[in-house]
C-alpha cells in the first residue's frame, strides 16, 4: 500500500497538483491541513481521487468546506497498521511530540502523521512511526518544499521525505 503525506501548502495549488500527479498510482493521500482550498480544488480537477484523499483541518483553515470537526482522524490499514493523524496545532508539535504521540498509542496506532512546523521529522520511536512531510508551501527547515511517501506491507513500514 502506498500512502502519500502532505501538509501546509498554504495556497500553493501547484505544489499540491504537481504531487499528487507524480503519485496517481498512490493508494491513500493525506494533507494535514492548512491547505483547504487548494485540496478543494484538487477534488474538482481530479474527481478519480474521491474516496482515497483525506484532509485534515489545520490551524489556518477558516470558513471553508471542512467540517471543523476534521481536526484529527484515526484509520486502520491493511496488515494490522493504525494511522493517527492531526495538524498537530492541538498538541503543541512546535515544542515536541510526546503529547501527540501518547494520543497516538492511545488509539492503537504505530503511525503518527502531523503537520504544522513546516520541519520535516521521519522517524521511529517505541513501536511507533512519527512522521511530518514537512511542507509543501513553505518549507522552514531550510530545504526544499516537500512531502513524504509511505510503503505499508506484510513486512513492515517504510517511511520517506521526498524533495518537491
Amino acid at each position: 500500500m502506498k500512502i502519500v503525506v502532505m501538509s501546509d501548502s498554504h495556497g500553493s495549488y501547484a505544489a499540491l497538483r504537481k504531487a499528487l500527479q507524480m503519485h496517481e498510482d498512490a493508494d491513500l493521500f493525506f494533507h494535514l491541513g492548512d491547505g483547504e482550498h487548494e485540496v478543494h480544488l484538487a477534488a474538482q480537477t481530479f474527481p478519480w481521487f474521491a474516496g482515497k484523499l483525506y484532509y485534515i483541518k489545520g490551524n489556518c483553515d477558516f470558513g471553508h468546506e471542512i467540517d471543523p470537526a476534521h481536526r484529527q482522524l484515526t484509520l486502520t490499514l491493511p496488515f494490522g497498521h493504525r494511522i493517527f493523524a492531526a495538524h498537530g496545532d492541538r498538541f503543541q508539535v512546535k515544542y515536541g511530540t510526546s503529547r501527540m504521540a501518547y494520543e497516538a498509542r492511545k488509539e492503537q496506532a504505530d503511525i503518527l502523521l502531523y503537520g504544522h512546523t513546516h520541519v520535516r521529522d521521519c522517524r521511529y520511536e517505541d513501536g511507533l512511526y512519527i512522521i511530518n512531510p514537512g511542507s509543501l508551501g513553505c518549507p522552514r527547515d531550510g530545504k526544499p518544499p516537500s512531502y513524504a511517501v509511505i510503503s505499508v506491507s506484510e513486512k513492515g513500514i517504510l517511511a520517506n521525505p521526498v524533495n518537491l
